[in-house]
């Protein structure tokens, strides 16, 4: 599924004088966890699974686009502590490219598209549900210039997972003809709950069919004599 939104941030117009600072596009490595999976720490990195968007002119750098990694996870929980039985629907950002375009006195334009894995756990009661994302475009090191929620509606179909993929455009005001765009950061991230900021926080998560019961060894017996 494919939806191309449109940001406008007329409040964010600031002058080119912020440091440099180094960051890079953050991107879960594991699927969310679904029925059967276990806790596991985070432990290795892979390149995210999405097509990079076509490259445009721009007159200068583009800016700084990456998940929070505290709320690049969305996992519901049910009962007293985290456990693969307790889990209800779930949700990874799984992959963030862009590519941005600006000359002379224009604004910053920004495409985006971003990639969800959401699945459903043994908790999940319906076959359907409408995660929370937001957008937000910041100076770096400082402020939140703007930042907006979108509404993600997902039909599993009787599955236990999907994925989903959304191409958003933000555009970003300049002050002058010198505010380039690594003066900003644009961060992506679901609309998570305190506990699950958390969760992802202290890089619990979860392994698809870890936890499930192993299949018997197989034998091989010997020819009758």
């Amino acid at each position: 599924m494919r939806r191309v939104l449109k940001l406008s941030l007329a409040s964010a117009i600031v002058a080119a004088t912020m440091m440099p600072l180094a960051a890079q596009a953050q991107s879960p490595q594991q699927r969310p966890g679904q029925q059967g999976a276990s806790e596991e720490p985070e432990r290795t990195t892979r390149a995210p699974r999405i097509a990079p968007l076509s490259r445009r002119a721009a007159a200068g750098p583009c800016p700084y686009v990456k998940i929070l990694y505290d709320a690049a996870r969305y996992v519901e929980m049910t009962g007293e502590r985290p456990s693969a039985a307790n889990v209800g629907f779930t949700g990874e950002i799984e992959g963030l490219t862009s590519n941005c375009m600006y000359q002379a006195d224009q604004p910053i334009t920004v495409d985006t598209r971003i990639l969800f894995n959401l699945g459903r756990g043994p908790q999940a009661q319906t076959d359907g549900r409408t995660y929370r994302y937001w957008i937000a475009v910041t100076e770096r090191n400082k402020a939140v210039l703007a930042k907006t929620y979108f509404d993600l509606p997902v039909a599993f179909e009787g599955a236990d997972r999907t994925s989903v993929t959304e191409e958003q455009t933000i555009i970003i005001p300049r002050a002058e003809l010198t505010t380039s765009g690594d003066n900003f950061e644009i961060l992506v991230g679901f609309d998570v709950t305190p506990e699950m900021a958390q969760f992802n926080r202290d890089g619990s998560r979860f392994r698809i069919n870890a936890g499930a019961a192993p299949a018997a060894a197989a034998t091989t017996q010997p020819p009758a004599q």
